[in-house]
């Protein structure tokens, strides 16, 4: 798989997070203000993960999204926000 189509398939794979995601409550004390930032950076490594696809820069286009996946991964994990990571049903890009 071409590191361009594999960027699209992770860009493709959050951004149907971010369509289906929902927030929870948690036995924890998490501050939503504080998890509501967290999702702000993850979608702004979106971006960034976009624009350096279009300007066929993939490296860097993979290590943002994959950050970005990252920090969606933690507030799933602290039990902040609950989603599925699924594949997406259409080709990528």
């Amino acid at each position: 798989m071409s590191l361009e189509r594999l960027v699209s398939k992770y860009v493709s794979s959050v951004k149907h997070v971010f369509e289906h995601m929902e927030f929870v409550e948690t036995p924890m004390t998490v501050d939503p203000a504080g998890v509501g930032k967290v999702v702000d950076y993850a979608r702004d490594y979106l971006k960034d993960a976009e624009y350096y696809r279009e300007k066929e820069k993939f490296e860097t286009s993979l290590t943002s999204v994959a950050y970005c996946e990252g920090l969606l991964d933690a507030l799933r994990l602290l039990g902040a926000v609950k989603f599925e990571w699924s594949e997406p049903r259409k080709d990528a890009k």
